[in-house]
């Protein structure tokens, strides 16, 4: 959606501009078949019609005012924080862990790039990144960090992770970022 959703906007709007043509049809074609039908399916009919125009036209008015578009307020958060995220998570398997609330494993892969770092297999600077993401997913899950790990996150932490952080606090609720970091999962994977 790169359009951010002015195409999509558009495609609604000529939607909801043909559904109203078409309800106006349908009252003119009501009036012809007037004596066709009985007075109690009629004016059922002629309500019913008369309704979904007014709720076409209260939309139509929305949209047209500016006041309805489908990237709302809501959506811009949701795109923010998809920013954040693939900004903020460069691995797939952290944020696989992340999306599946699972710390466990991500305390079990954080051992293991320690001893892998012990041992010459794991450069620092991947090491590093790494271990910010999984603190960082931990601290989102609520996990308890230890001092050390506290300190280290504060000294290696970048600008996105921090972005990440101050965005995902600000929505409140973890599950909205855990949704979208499924999303990412997704993403990474294709």
């Amino acid at each position: 959606m790169a359009s951010r959703g002015a195409i999509e906007t558009s495609k609604l709007k000529q939607n909801l501009e043909e559904q109203l043509d078409r309800l106006m049809q349908q009252l003119q074609d009501l009036e012809e078949c007037r004596e066709e039908l009985d007075a109690d399916e009629y004016e059922e009919t002629k309500k019913e019609t008369l309704e979904q125009l007014s709720e076409i036209n209260d939309s139509l008015k929305k949209i047209m005012s500016g006041d309805m578009t489908l990237v709302d307020e809501l959506s811009g958060m949701q795109l923010a924080i998809q920013a954040a995220i693939s900004q903020a998570f460069k691995t797939p398997e952290v944020i696989r862990m992340f999306a599946k609330k699972q710390p466990r494993q991500l305390r079990t892969r954080l051992a293991e790039m320690d001893r892998d770092l012990m041992v010459g297999k794991l450069g620092r600077d991947l090491y590093t990144q790494q271990k910010v993401e999984i603190l960082t997913a931990l601290r989102k899950l609520g996990e308890k960090l230890t001092p050390d790990d506290e300190m280290f996150l504060s000294a290696n932490a970048g600008a996105a992770l921090s972005q990440f952080e101050r965005v995902s606090t600000d929505l409140g609720s973890g599950d909205k970022v855990f949704a979208l970091a499924s999303f990412e999962v997704a993403k990474a994977k294709q």
